[in-house]
């Protein structure tokens, strides 16, 4: 159903750096690129969903959407912690650390966190 996700960032090598890093963690590689954005996904596949960031097309400062996240799903309670502690590594902040919510389900087990532009990203197994 989802073709691909966008967020907008204010500094794309800081974006690109950071996504870079988690992305290459899960095991996905970056599939396309020019001076305004940067995709990562299967780059041989276009079934699979991706994943872009971009500066703005109207070419107004990026800001993150109240109430908009993009969950990442990974194979491992052990995997989101191992991802969230590279995202923090890097710099950005914990909306919320790893473990389980069983308010959703009892096997979701996520980690939130914002990006440097303030994106919600979250991964999640379940």
């Amino acid at each position: 159903m989802m073709s691909y996700t966008m967020v907008g960032t204010n500094d794309l090598p800081r974006a690109v750096a950071f996504y870079d890093r988690i992305f290459t963690a899960m095991g996905l590689e970056r599939c396309w690129q020019d001076e305004t954005m940067c995709c990562w996904g299967a780059a041989d596949d276009n079934r699979v969903p991706r994943f872009f960031v971009c500066l703005p097309f109207d070419g107004k400062t990026a800001t993150a959407g109240n109430g908009t996240m993009t969950a990442f799903r990974v194979k491992s309670p052990d995997e989101v912690g191992r991802l969230y502690d590279i995202a923090i590594e890097l710099g950005v902040s914990c909306e919320g650390p790893p473990g389980p919510r069983p308010q959703y389900t009892e096997t979701f087990f996520a980690a939130y966190l914002r990006d440097h532009d303030g994106n919600k990203i979250a991964f999640v197994r379940f």
